[in-house]
């Protein structure tokens, strides 16, 4: 016998597929637009930063950035070179600091406790998406986007002391390291980076337009329940439906915190074969959109 949640979900996918048939015209519309946005937001923000990280984790940066690290990375109990996928995930976006957190890991910078627990805070949004799609293009003013993206950074960083766990990873044997002779030259590092970012593009293009379309017809509801509906389930898709307005501000930084359902599917995705669970990533955006939230709320008493 099927677990109940299979026919659960068997049940909302023939819902969805009544959907698109019913009204295939807009679907196709939604679907164009989350392409089109794909086009001209989503692959410019993130392949350059896909390419060059798993670039730079090829060539030992997280060898190199173990020491410089170290100090900010033993607060979380973490060893230095979880501090390269928390450094990435903060200028990257998402999935990147995920991704880095997934390879440290296949390399043996990182134990798997440690890899998980990293990953409840090293996976955040694009500075370029909080400072100028938010801050310049929702509210008007890079000022705004400057608070959306600290806010964004500390409820980041906050949300990392609740994962230090029990410290053991501290006294463990230490992992094997890849010895510089075996790292890659430069020219194979750069064509695996730009072959390994193209088709994680291909999966983060599918989740956008997939959750664009399922997210259409919440953005019909307008007002604060269709931008936090919206929100919940992809993120680029709520930047129309935001009010320039302290309320605006709180739902931008609270669902900036917490990624989004895509975002999610997309972090599975980076995560596949790593042999990582993605428990303590989902507790982690949780946490950290409700301090996003809160911190917003108290910026907000000042900025409006």
């Amino acid at each position: 016998m099927k677990p109940h949640w299979r026919t659960g979900a068997c049940l909302l996918l023939c819902g969805l597929l009544v959907w698109f048939l019913a009204d295939a015209g807009t679907v196709r519309a939604a679907a164009g637009a989350g392409l089109a946005l794909c086009g001209r937001s989503v692959i410019p923000a993130l392949f350059p930063f896909m390419a060059a990280s798993t670039m730079l984790v090829s060539l030992g940066f997280g060898e190199w950035a173990s020491p410089r690290l170290a100090g900010l990375m033993s607060l979380y109990r973490l060893p230095g070179p979880a501090g390269a996928a928390l450094l990435l995930g903060l200028v990257g976006g998402y999935p990147i600091g995920a991704r880095t957190a997934a390879e440290l890991h296949g390399k043996g910078l990182l134990t798997a406790d440690e890899a998980e627990r990293l990953l409840g805070f090293c996976n955040n949004s694009n500075p370029v998406f909080l400072l100028s799609v938010l801050g310049g293009g929702v509210f008007g003013s890079p000022r705004i986007g400057v608070y959306l993206w600290l806010i964004h950074v500390l409820s980041a960083l906050l949300t990392g002391f609740f994962f230090r766990g029990n410290g053991k990873s501290l006294g463990r044997q230490a992992l094997p390291r890849v010895s510089p002779c075996q790292a890659p030259s430069l020219f194979t590092a750069f064509v695996e980076g730009v072959k390994s970012a193209c088709g994680s593009m291909l999966y983060v293009c599918g989740f956008v337009i997939f959750f664009y379309v399922l997210a259409s017809p919440l953005a019909a509801l307008g007002g604060p329940l269709g931008a936090g509906l919206v929100g919940f389930l992809e993120l680029f898709s709520l930047t129309p439906l935001l009010a320039a307005d302290r309320l605006g501000f709180i739902l931008a930084s609270a669902c900036a915190g917490w990624g989004g359902v895509s975002i999610l599917c997309q972090t599975a995705a980076a995560l596949e074969g790593s042999g990582l669970r993605l428990r303590t990533y989902l507790t982690g955006k949780t946490l950290q959109a409700l301090l996003a939230g809160g911190l917003a709320v108290i910026v907000s008493l000042y900025l409006f």
